[in-house]
């Protein structure tokens, strides 16, 4: 029956991208794609008549971003779920999708079928999550609640753990570089250490990252 049919909205900049997962999702007959827009603003005029029981957001998009599009999103169409299929697997993007009200958060490598089976899913009363992101949110779960460490030394640290050099840290946190050594020696005293090494294994034994 047509009015059993999954209703899709998908926005999403990329025109490959956006027609592809329209005609994917289109070729399943328990769905019907009823719009596909190139922004936000596109879709804030039409997407409450439209009426979708999912909605397909990209986070970055031209103007309003996905993440600030949610909330807006779900005053327009409080009923709707909204997945985030995007290129991005920042922990801060994935905790700060959820908290503004996303059903569930996709990777864009994630197969069509798994794409499929998500909106199914989020219609169901799921939290679909691509398998890196659903890691990534344990992980984050798992850490020491007891940590001596502030939130910018763990942040500091986790770079360390990467590999990375203290003048990559600076320019990847926005910091200068005194500041970033301040916090090394911070992180040493804390954790009884004196080297980049021990750090990183300390850290690791008392799951501070």
């Amino acid at each position: 029956m047509m009015d059993q049919r999954i209703r899709v909205s998908i926005i999403e900049d990329d025109e490959t991208i956006r027609e592809g997962y329209a005609f994917l999702i289109g070729k399943n007959e328990s769905y019907e794609v009823i719009s596909t827009y190139y922004s936000f603003e596109e879709a804030s005029g039409k997407i409450a008549a439209d009426n979708p029981t999912v909605i397909l957001l990209d986070i970055e998009l031209p103007g309003v971003n996905g993440i600030e599009a949610l909330p807006k999103l779900k005053k327009i169409v409080p009923g709707a779920h909204i997945l985030i299929l995007t290129v991005y697997e920042s922990e801060k993007l994935i905790f700060s999708a959820l908290a503004n009200g996303a059903s569930g958060y996709l990777t864009k490598n994630t197969s069509s079928a798994k794409v499929i089976e998500s909106i199914k899913e989020v219609v169901d009363g799921g939290g679909p999550m691509s398998i890196n992101i659903a890691k990534m949110v344990v992980k984050s779960f798992q850490k020491n609640q007891e940590s001596p460490l502030s939130k910018r030394e763990t942040q500091i640290l986790e770079q360390v753990c990467n590999g990375k050099s203290r003048s990559q840290i600076a320019n990847e946190l926005f910091i200068d570089l005194e500041t970033v050594r301040s916090h090394i020696k911070n992180i040493y005293s804390k954790l009884e250490v004196n080297s980049r090494a021990a750090a990183i294994k300390t850290a690791r034994e008392n799951k501070l990252i």
